[in-house]
């Protein structure tokens, strides 16, 4: 009979052990969460996106992550360039979008070392030659922005490089956006055509100051091997995914006022 106690007693230990380390394996300390980066955001709509990612899990998740949106903004705003970019206070294009897995005490400076971390990875595998780092990178972040069907990525890429070749102003309405700080497509009023911001580059001759959003690998790559074609002008066709390219500036201008723009 004690021996059947002894059992009983061994049984129930073990049971109470292995209800423990499952209540163990459900706490929040190991919860695994899920954040997403798509492709050409900026450093504040990712912040945006992480203080988004942060209400889901509380409320569909009940764990109450570490990491806030503004944690992950102010992070972003005091960590430094990787070796090899110029010096700057400006962290924009470094951001790799992917997704990210990371857990409730997770910080801000750690998902930022992951992106960092993953974007190294990416950026060691392109073969810039001779054109310098942080221009592929700044030139990344337009087509990101500029393009919707990936096979006018490396189109794009070479109206870009032409122009700054010829000493002509890039024209890009997206880095004027971005300096001003105005989201969406709506449409630019003539004074803020007209800003002076060094991100106005119908005003300004040559790359922005720093890249305008965050490209993906797609990007970079059309960046270091653009198409081999004299385009240096296009313009977005009525379905707006499509452009139609050019190298003359009266073809240009023919099509864009027939797709209903001033030219």
């Amino acid at each position: 009979m004690a021996h059947v106690r002894l059992v009983l007693a061994g049984l129930l230990t073990a049971l109470v052990a292995a209800t423990a380390a499952a209540a163990a394996d459900t706490s929040p300390t190991n919860i695994t969460l899920t954040i997403r980066f798509p492709e050409g955001l900026t450093v504040r709509r990712m912040a945006d996106t992480v203080s988004a990612v942060r209400q889901i899990a509380i409320h569909k998740r009940h764990v109450t992550p570490v990491l806030t949106g503004q944690a992950y903004a102010s992070a972003a705003a005091t960590t430094p360039r990787p070796a090899g970019f110029p010096r700057g206070r400006s962290i924009e294009g470094f951001l790799f979008p992917s997704t990210y897995l990371f857990g409730p005490s997770t910080t801000a400076g750690e998902l930022i070392r992951l992106q960092l971390a993953e974007f190294a990875r990416r950026w060691s595998s392109l073969n810039l030659g001779a054109r310098k780092p942080y221009d592929v990178l700044r030139v990344a972040s337009m087509i990101e922005r500029e393009t919707k069907a990936p096979e006018e990525r490396k189109l794009v890429s070479a109206v870009i490089w032409n122009r700054l070749a010829q000493g002509m102003p890039l024209g890009i309405d997206a880095t004027l956006r971005y300096g001003l700080g105005i989201q969406g497509t709506k449409a630019l009023t003539a004074a803020q055509l007209r800003s002076q911001t060094p991100y106005n580059t119908s005003v300004h001759k040559g790359l922005p100051p720093t890249p305008i959003g965050n490209p993906g690998l797609a990007s970079l790559k059309a960046a270091v091997a653009p198409a081999k074609v004299d385009y240096l002008y296009y313009v977005r066709k009525p379905d707006h995914v499509h452009h139609f390219f050019t190298a003359s500036e009266q073809e240009f201008c023919q099509k864009a006022q027939e797709y209903g723009y001033h030219c």
